[in-house]
């Protein structure tokens, strides 16, 4: 549930990038924060090791238009990667408003992928959370690689939930918008939905 700040009329969102390491989260970040105006974004705060793998999160706050007379803003963070890191993981999924999968097309990348969408599961029930209560989005990264898996295998070995999903190349920032929009159309309707 967003934090709701009555005094400031602000709303705040807090959306997680989650998949394996080295798949894409930082770099759709990147490209974000790279992209959006000054004037509607904080600063992006990157915690990596000298292999530019994220160790903790990126977390960088992004304004949007008024939500039922409210400022909305989207606190975004990634997870790392790396399963030596659950714990960080555990972290930063904790309340969580918006979820996106970034999967790595990559073929020799496919267990990983797997693996890593059932840790976020884990993940989330230990924080008490419903993964079919949250919006959530699939990202399938790096489309562009010579052995990226077809589209109709990732989708069978990811997407049994069929929720929807985004082909991308995040370092050529293909894709990027158009998943974080129909995740925060996701988030923000549901705050408008009557309870």
């Amino acid at each position: 549930m967003p934090l709701i700040n009555f005094a400031k009329r602000e709303i705040t969102y807090k959306l997680v990038y989650y998949g394996t390491g080295l798949g894409g989260k930082t770099t759709n970040l990147k490209y974000i924060h790279g992209q959006v105006n000054q004037a509607c974004r904080g600063e992006m705060i990157s915690l990596a090791t000298e292999t530019e793998r994220t160790l903790f999160f990126d977390f960088m706050p992004l304004e949007l238009d008024l939500v039922n007379g409210f400022r909305a803003r989207i606190a975004i963070y990634t997870v790392p990667g790396q399963e030596e890191y659950d714990l960080s993981r555990k972290q930063i999924l904790r309340g969580c408003d918006g979820i996106i999968f970034v999967a790595d097309s990559s073929s020799v990348r496919q267990d990983a992928n797997i693996e890593s969408l059932k840790n976020m599961r884990e993940n989330l029930i230990f924080n008490k959370l419903k993964l079919e209560e949250i919006p959530w989005i699939l990202q399938y990264n790096k489309r562009d690689l010579a052995d990226a898996v077809p589209l109709e295998k990732l989708e069978q070995n990811l997407n049994q939930a069929r929720v929807p999903y985004f082909e991308a190349c995040a370092l050529e920032g293909l894709g990027v918008f158009a998943t974080l929009k129909a995740v925060i159309k996701e988030m923000v309707n549901r705050t408008k939905a009557p309870k």
